[in-house]
């Protein structure tokens, strides 16, 4: 058992869709075209969120060096902390910050994956050391709080309780349930489904193609 969800899985009155509308093996290119797409709907309100699961205690290291925000916290089971005070609880069960991480590689013996996740920063502020960390490991940016503009020339409504742009790191997928060897930017709009058709997908190629990008799968729903 892991930690709670972050705020990408939180369940809300109305839900999202996102498409895919990049993927490169190049984690440097697919920052730069999600930051493309994402300073398309760019507001004072925007933010960035991130999440990783990190496979080795290196690689847990490393991203606390990169950047010494957010929380770490390894798989338990229920009764490690059920009932149990905070301070017997075993390291990393509750989840800590990077400046109390377990110095001893045994504190690691049955926590991994760890998982890692800071949410609400400012725009700017951790995409690219993130990018530079997160190695082979599944992980996402995501960037919530846009807005998208309205295209009056196709007919199409802007939104901003939406609108978000996610780069997922070694996944296809928004539930990061299949790891692959490449990275997939995906745009995020309003789910509105009539006679099981998704009537926001066009809305989701008009926004991509605003970028020089297109969609390139089906929609993904979380």
């Amino acid at each position: 058992m892991t930690c709670d969800d972050g705020p990408w899985h939180s369940h809300r009155m109305s839900n999202d869709v996102a498409y895919p509308v990049f993927r490169t093996p190049d984690p440097t290119l697919a920052l730069r075209t999600a930051r493309r797409l994402m300073e398309f709907g760019r507001c004072e309100h925007a933010e960035v969120s991130a999440y990783a699961e990190l496979s080795s205690v290196a690689d847990v290291r490393r991203v606390a060096r990169a950047i010494p925000l957010g929380r770490f916290c390894g798989t338990y089971e229920l009764d490690e902390f059920q009932e149990v005070p905070f301070e017997d609880q075993p390291a990393l069960v509750g989840g800590v910050p990077a400046s109390g991480l377990p110095t001893e590689e045994a504190a690691f013996e049955g926590r991994l994956p760890v998982e890692w996740e800071v949410w609400h920063l400012p725009v700017g502020s951790i995409e690219a050391d993130f990018t530079a960390a997160i190695g082979p490991n599944v992980g996402l940016i995501n960037w919530p709080s846009l807005q998208w503009p309205d295209a009056p020339e196709a007919g199409l409504h802007g939104e901003s309780k939406h609108a978000e742009v996610t780069l997922l790191f070694n996944t296809h997928t928004r539930e990061l349930d299949e790891p692959t060897d490449d990275h997939t930017v995906l745009v995020h709009v309003r789910s509105a489904v009539s006679d099981g058709r998704q009537r926001r997908e066009p809305y989701a190629h008009w926004l991509a193609a605003q970028v020089g990008l297109t969609v390139i799968g089906p929609a993904q729903r979380c």
